[in-house]
């Protein structure tokens, strides 16, 4: 019955209340770009006193409707939503989930193997979360406290000046809490037990239960609709990671200082109401507030406590939240990320209460982000807000998508694939995880993340408004996310099923070990790289056990909707099972013991997927994918791919061998005590050596290939002399390093009789050097210049060789910086070709991700 309640109040409410669902969350109607975090940053940091006065002038919380002729209806709306959810105390947390729902994990049982992505990524950030410092992290919240300040504040979003400090160290309490469950590191225990030691120091020190890094006359601003940076904000992220702490770590004092934090803000927004109205108290929530109902629903599920139900109800937000009550695809304009945690918030109210419509509205939500408002990666997001469903072939840009929306769809997709069981849910959460998850970190350097994944034509995830961070001057939002995302990327590879039957199901394909008590067994699952010259994924799953064979239990493998119906294998031990279609799931029942051995082989389809907008004439832009991974080509701008009249994906794209890598040169000269190399960029010039994955890497590299059009491999500089060879760009396929005559410049062009070199010894003599010799122009030569400096365009000379042409004609020819990704392909096109690989990988280069693809 509460259920009923709780649903037709968001309905009422709703319907009153359509007309203006937008203004009550718009901050500043009047510009809107403003409500985004990166512009609430910089109205925190600028010192433009004048500035930020104009763009505060338009700032509000109040929904128009409180004037004119709504302005009662508003009222009563909310004052029935007041009544009902305070008058509402028939929970008692004794609802249990159907026995048929799914158990999530404990990260203490999961533990990622080193021969996968995903254990390095884990790596690479428990590295970051060592290397900061635990004074530096707890600064603002000790100048809060009026405690001793050693060391200094870090900067970036947790400077002085920024009104969110203090976010980031709840996400430290989580993402540290889930990395030592799944690692047992020492150190980050340590450090997280030290700024456990020390928020309990400034709390007992304020000694009214507030803990925050600002004061808390924040809330005061806020609560009389002056503009502060949304302070509940940062206090959801104090309190979820605290609870993570206790959850995860054991730690029960910091169970008592989230206790004493609601019973704080319990009474601050009881007295708002009581001095105000149910109203104001809505308002503010027309501020970013996080997810804190999210958080004070979690409280209650370990409290039992009905006033942190009551207080969690309070900060379910009715104007968003009866949208999808009553199934209204009306999101466009809002801010995404101020929205999906609510989502999360009442979905976790369903299996604490079991209100029927709170599960609904999840479900919804994740309909119509699906179907309306995500790119390929998963992600959904432009410039941090909502398009228009369907309309995002426009909303590509730098700022497309926000790295934080992915982490809390993923919590989205998770809650509803443990009630439902739909593979649709688990393939949504591995597209998520593999293409708007991985790919944010910068390869292996700790602390260096995103906050925009860009998808527009010729990208790069350097060169968004944000770029990449700083380990220790950034702090973003997306910073907090990342820390957490890639600490329990161990999470939702395994669910249980409990019961009379206990069953697992495995719905990720990452190398890993899961230790099933239940089943008396720990399982291993170990999976071969994926490589896209043999397009099959291949996962076996082998058993131990201290206690003989396990008790009799199903395992249940996802067969995901990219697996090709056709060609499959699975067996046990020497005999074969049928595999069912994709999107269904291989069971298996046994008692399962040591000596056995389920295996599984999957063939990888390419496909292509049209982006989500139903105006024809962006009918054919689409995303390219091989399996789970989103396939980005090398592309400074171009996304056009004529095809030609085909009948299949594989006529048109086919997959590189291992072998070419072997093909790949760079070649250098020497200057002084630095290297420069030889460097495609509009034309062919002789540029400083570039660091890796900036994309000066990838202009560097060319691949050798034979007159006759074969490959040729590269092993010394020895196996290549007298050999004629041609030199094709490694990030543009089918183009030639081309002559045009003596004393012109070299350029890239497809035009293969001016394209042959002859690889003589070098002219200067050196054992390490080649020259290039025009085959068509005997005795003309690839030159630098005699003054060698960077920028100088390399032209083909015929001169008479004295030492100083000698020298500008040698170059150093050694392995290729670039390498070709175990999964790279070759897109052809009539008008030009594209070497793809996998969005993840990419560092700085630029790249395209949606292709409009014509015959």
């Amino acid at each position: 019955m509460k259920g009923v309640v709780f649903s037709n109040v968001l309905i009422y409410f709703l319907l009153c209340n359509l007309a203006f669902a937008k203004e009550c969350v718009n901050l500043f109607p009047n510009k809107a770009e403003l409500a985004s975090s990166t512009m609430r940053a910089k109205l925190s940091s600028i010192n433009d006193e004048a500035w930020k006065k104009e763009m505060l002038s338009s700032y509000q919380l109040r929904s128009p409707a409180n004037e004119g002729p709504e302005a009662s209806k508003f009222q009563a709306a909310e004052e029935k939503f007041d009544n009902t959810m305070l008058r509402n105390t028939n929970a008692t947390g004794d609802f249990k989930l159907p026995g048929d729902f799914l158990k999530e994990v404990s990260l203490h049982d999961v533990r990622l193997l080193p021969n996968s992505m995903h254990w390095r990524a884990q790596q690479t950030n428990l590295e970051y979360l060592v290397m900061l410092d635990v004074d530096r992290l707890v600064w603002s919240f000790r100048k809060t406290a009026g405690l001793p300040t050693p060391g200094a504040p870090y900067g970036g979003w947790e400077d002085q000046k920024m009104e969110l400090r203090g976010h980031f160290l709840g996400h430290y309490l989580s993402a540290t809490a889930m990395a030592w469950a799944s690692t047992r590191n020492e150190t980050v225990k340590q450090k997280m037990d030290a700024v456990m030691s020390v928020l309990s120091e400034c709390q007992k020190k304020i000694g009214t239960g507030y803990l925050s890094a600002f004061p808390s006359e924040f809330f005061d601003r806020l609560e009389n609709l002056v503009y502060v940076w949304a302070p509940y904000y940062t206090i959801h992220k104090i309190m979820a990671g605290l609870l993570d702490q206790y959850t995860l770590a054991n730690n029960g004092q910091a169970l008592n200082i989230t206790i004493w934090m609601a019973d704080y803000f319990n009474t601050r927004v009881q007295n708002l109401i009581a001095r105000s109205s149910l109203e104001r108290h809505y308002q503010t929530l027309n501020d970013e507030s996080g997810g804190m109902n999210d958080v004070l629903y979690k409280l209650y599920g370990i409290t039992k406590d009905p006033k942190h139900l009551k207080l969690a109800e309070l900060f379910d937000k009715p104007c968003f939240l009866g949208l999808l009550a009553v199934k209204a695809d009306n999101i466009a304009g809002l801010h995404a990320n101020t929205h999906i945690p609510l989502v999360c918030g009442v979905q976790n109210r369903y299996e604490l209460t079991g209100d029927e419509q709170s599960m609904a509205m999840g479900t919804f939500f994740m309909d119509i982000i699906n179907s309306s408002h995500s790119y390929a990666t998963g992600g959904t997001s432009h410039q941090e807000f909502w398009t228009d469903p369907k309309r995002i072939a426009t909303a590509l840009s730098a700022e497309t998508e926000e790295s934080c929306t992915t982490y809390n769809m993923l919590k989205v997709s998770r809650y509803l694939f443990k009630w439902t069981k739909q593979v649709t849910y688990a393939d949504y959460y591995e597209r998520a995880l593999t293409n708007g998850v991985l790919g944010i970190q910068r390869g292996t350097e700790p602390g260096v993340m995103i906050y925009m994944l860009p998808l527009s034509p010729g990208s790069s995830k350097a060169k968004s408004y944000h770029g990449w961070g700083d380990a220790f001057d950034s702090f973003w939002c997306c910073y907090g996310t990342g820390i957490e995302s890639f600490a329990k990327l161990g999470d939702s590879i395994y669910f249980e099923q409990e019961g009379k039957g206990p069953g697992v199901y495995i719905i990720q394909y990452i190398s890993s070990t899961f230790d099933w008590k239940a089943g008396q067994i720990v399982i291993h699952q170990n999976v071969d790289p994926v490589v896209s010259w043999d397009q099959n994924l291949r996962m076996a799953l082998t058993f131990t056990s201290n206690k003989g064979p396990g008790v009799s239990s199903v395992l249940n493998l996802r067969i995901p909707f990219w697996a090709n119906p056709n060609g499959g294998k699975a067996t046990l031990n020497k005999d074969n099972l049928q595999i069912p279609s994709p999107g269904n799931f291989l069971s298996v029942t046994r008692a399962w013991s040591p000596d056995e051995k389920l295996f599984i082989q999957l063939p990888i389809n390419l496909r292509t997927e049209a982006i989500k907008d139903d105006r024809p004439q962006y009918a054919s832009l689409q995303a390219i994918f091989y399996g789970p991974y989103l396939l980005a080509g090398y592309s400074q701008h171009d996304h056009e791919i004529k095809t030609g009249p085909v009948k299949s994906l594989s006529e048109w794209i086919t997959p590189i061998p291992a072998s070419y890598n072997a093909g790949l040169v760079t070649f250098s000269q020497k200057s002084g005590n630095s290297s420069l190399v030889l460097m495609k960029n509009q034309s062919v010039t002789i540029e400083p050596w570039p660091a890796a994955g900036t994309g000066g890497d990838a202009n560097a590299t060319f691949r050798l290939i034979g007159n006759d059009q074969r490959p040729i491999n590269f092993t010394t500089v020895k196996n290549v002399i007298s050999k004629q060879v041609m030199f094709e760009p490694f990030d543009f396929p089918g183009k030639l390093l081309m002559q045009q005559g003596n004393n012109d410049s070299l350029v890239i062009a497809n035009n293969p009789g001016n394209s042959v070199f002859q690889v003589n010894a070098g002219l200067d003599g050196k054992p390490d050097t080649v020259s290039l010799e025009s085959v068509s122009r005997k005795g003309c030569f690839v030159f630098s210049d005699v003054n060698l400096k960077a920028g100088t365009a390399l032209k083909l000379n015929c001169q008479q060789p004295d030492d100083g042409f000698k020298q500008a004609a040698s170059f150093v020819m050694q392995k290729g910086i670039s390498q070709y990704h175990p999964i790279s392909f070759l897109a052809k096109g009539s008008n030009r070709n594209y070497l793809l690989a996998p969005l993840l990988s990419f560092r700085d280069e630029s790249y395209s991700v949606y292709f409009n693809i014509t015959n």
